[in-house]
């Protein structure tokens, strides 16, 4: 079943909003699933400049994707990085591709503490998107999505202590936020916690599942 990225996004919030707000949101998702592009646009940019941060983030999706949209050959991804992996069908009538734009609605979103956005934020940094590439930005990101549980962003930051991008390597901790990551079904991040054991010792290891296990505790 082929779903579209806005539908996905737009489903996720909608129930918590107010009425008016959630219609116009639901009004948007019609538009673009019609075509509409310049519709969809026209009711979601007015939403997201008075702050609204699911209207915001789609914009910062919008603007990633560029013209019209993406089919995704999976029936219910939940993962930003898996989305990326996917191959994009582009039709025309969208906004122009403009990952500084996107980043700026990302921004936006992810300041009000949005956890998807941060991760795509993060994302941005890490890679150089729209912004200058900066892996300490790229870490504050993703770390303030993992805090709030985003198993995408607890993977990242498991590779970021891995690399020591942003952050002093450190196979302790990598080996914990994998562990996080894995235990949410995070494809291949089991085997990246392994691989990191592998090179860790026994004590080590006793100390990542420790942190992994206090940090579940103290989030359930």
């Amino acid at each position: 079943m082929r779903m579209l990225l806005m539908s996905l996004l737009l489903a996720l919030g909608l129930a918590s909003m107010a009425p008016a707000t959630a219609g116009q949101l639901e009004d948007a998702r019609a538009a673009y699933q019609a075509g509409d592009y310049a519709e969809a646009l026209r009711i979601l940019r007015p939403i997201a400049e008075q702050g609204n941060a699911l209207a915001q983030a789609t914009l910062g999706d919008m603007y990633y994707l560029g013209d019209g949209y993406y089919e995704m050959l999976l029936e219910a991804p939940n993962s930003f990085y898996e989305a990326l992996r996917l191959q994009y069908y582009y039709r025309g009538k969208g906004v122009p591709q403009n990952y500084a734009e996107a980043a700026r609605w990302y921004r936006l979103a992810a300041e009000q503490g949005h956890a998807r956005t941060q991760v795509r934020l993060g994302f941005m940094y890490q890679f150089g998107y729209g912004v200058l590439q900066n892996y300490a930005e790229a870490v504050k990101w993703y770390r303030l999505a993992a805090e709030q549980g985003d198993a995408d962003a607890q993977s990242s930051l498991g590779f970021r202590y891995q690399n020591g991008e942003g952050v002093p390597q450190d196979n302790v901790l990598a080996h914990m936020w994998f562990n996080l990551a894995a235990s949410k079904g995070v494809a291949g991040a089991a085997q990246l916690r392994d691989d990191v054991a592998s090179r860790m010792t026994r004590n080590q290891i006793a100390e990542a599942q420790k942190l992994a296990w206090e940090w579940a505790e103290a989030h359930p």
